[in-house]
């Protein structure tokens, strides 16, 4: 599969244009993608503030009426994805309706809440039929890399784990190009 479109989303205390979205935009457009930074339903409504757990089926709405709106666009497969929360709102989507990505992207996918691995969120996780490809920091307390590499044997997909080094859940010290390189091998991307 050659991606065409890329839609990515952000966490629960951001926006689109949160730095690390703007980053993967410029290296993925730079690499003939399309690629679309999109403000989920919640932060639409609210210019700051977390989501409410009522937020969830119209964030997943925006979602999939964004990715049909740039596969229109870019003409053929889109990888949907996000950062926290985006990711897991877009990872939900696609356990409810496996059509509506080619593929999914995960970035410092919430695992748990910080200190409460107890409180796993992986239910969905087995429904996803795409290919996932996950970006998780060592420092991340939403999941170290062992419950991210147990949590990746969930998935009935195909599914790769990158683990970024000294990386806590912002993934500040992701590299953009190292991403598109690693997926490019995943997916693969132009």
């Amino acid at each position: 599969m050659s991606m065409k479109g890329l839609l990515l989303t952000h966490g629960a205390g951001g926006n689109a244009d949160a730095p690390l979205l703007v980053r993967l935009e410029r290296e993925f457009a730079a690499h003939g993608v399309q690629v679309v930074r999109h403000n989920l339903a919640f932060r639409r409504a609210r210019p700051s503030g977390p989501p409410r757990p009522s937020d969830g089926p119209a964030d997943r709405q925006g979602l999939r009426d964004a990715v049909a709106e740039l596969r229109a666009r870019a003409g053929g497969p889109v990888i949907v994805g996000g950062v926290s929360y985006g990711g897991r709102q877009a990872s939900m989507l696609l356990a409810e309706e496996p059509a509506a990505a080619e593929g999914l992207l995960l970035l410092s996918y919430p695992l748990h809440p910080p200190g409460q691995p107890e409180k796993p969120r992986t239910e969905h996780l087995p429904r996803i039929a795409v290919p996932v490809f996950l970006a998780h920091g060592t420092r991340d307390p939403f999941g170290s890399p062992a419950e991210m590499e147990a949590a990746v044997k969930l998935f009935t997909a195909p599914t790769r784990l990158m683990l970024v080094s000294g990386a806590g859940h912002d993934l500040k010290t992701l590299d953009a190009a190292e991403l598109r390189t690693a997926m490019a091998a995943f997916f693969p991307v132009p």
